[in-house]
């Protein structure tokens, strides 16, 4: 059971929840799929198994990273010793593989191949080369961490449209301000594991004003799906309730500057994210 434990970790569930649900939205906004839920679970399912192989390489490349941070060394499985490189390499492997078979031969090439370039990116591109050499890695690697809706509609309908687009743009415009505060509680770890966090090589007050340079594109993105007639004013004002209490906190922090209040704004941003795409499942449906 705890090798069990240890091989699920490496997928990172908490963030794999997110990448699921904000694939599952985009399927249910599109709608073919939900007719067909054996369809919809295997689709869900290989955009686990895919995010999950990214996460589970981007471990194993950084575990002697991982285990120089206290955030990290008594939480992922590679630096606490609890599964070897070698089995998690070869799981990382196998998952990824899974689940673009999936992708391939439940519904087309197209969305195995966007899913085969997801994984790339992330665990080579952003792993490799651009965490340990910018302060904008957390910016451009987010593109991997939005492709879930994409990558979700073009599976159900092997093409793309302007929809799945604006949800990686939420996606997207969301990942540096809720990954920043968390880099200011834990600027010490980046700073021994000697990674460029933006707190750590532009300053604290630059990264605030970057996080609410975010959290104001974020809450103009959202209101981008009022342009589609299947959303009404109820979602968008649902969204600006939403982004008010987003800003409200950041300008509450920004003033604040205390540990217990940037935990709080991370908090909040996952609760923005969860709360944001439920409003557009319901606006969905009904």
């Amino acid at each position: 059971m705890q090798k069990l434990k240890a091989f699920l970790a490496l997928t990172k569930p908490s963030i794999m929840l997110l990448v699921v649900i904000t694939g599952a939205t985009a399927l249910i906004m599109e709608g073919s799929l939900l007719q067909e839920p054996m369809r919809f679970f295997m689709a869900i399912l290989a955009i686990y198994l895919t995010g999950g192989s990214a996460n589970a390489l981007n471990q194993c490349f950084e575990r002697d990273i991982d285990a120089k941070m206290k955030r990290t060394a008594a939480r992922r499985p590679l630096p606490m010793n609890s599964i070897g490189a070698v089995p998690a390499f070869a799981f990382s492997i196998g998952i990824g593989l899974a689940g673009l078979a999936i992708f391939y031969f439940m519904f087309n090439a197209y969305s195995a191949l966007l899913s085969l370039a997801t994984i790339l990116f992330y665990s080579l591109f952003y792993t490799l080369y651009l965490k340990p050499n910018t302060e904008q890695n957390i910016v451009i690697g987010g593109i991997a961490g939005s492709m879930a809706p994409v990558g979700a509609w073009v599976a159900a309908t092997g093409h793309m449209a302007v929809e799945p687009w604006v949800l990686f743009l939420i996606i997207f415009l969301w990942t540096p301000p809720h990954f920043w505060a968390l880099a200011l509680v834990y600027k010490d770890d980046y700073r021994v594991a000697n990674l460029p966090m933006m707190p750590n090589v532009k300053g604290d007050d630059h990264t605030f004003k970057q996080i609410l340079v975010y959290t104001w594109l974020l809450v103009i993105a959202s209101l981008a799906l009022v342009i589609n007639e299947q959303f009404n004013v109820v979602y968008a004002l649902l969204a600006l309730a939403l982004g008010g209490v987003y800003l409200q906190k950041t300008y509450k922090v920004m003033k604040v500057r205390e540990v217990r209040q940037l935990k709080g704004l991370f908090g909040y941003s996952i609760i923005y994210l969860f709360g944001l795409f439920a409003v557009i499942v319901v606006d969905s449906i009904v």
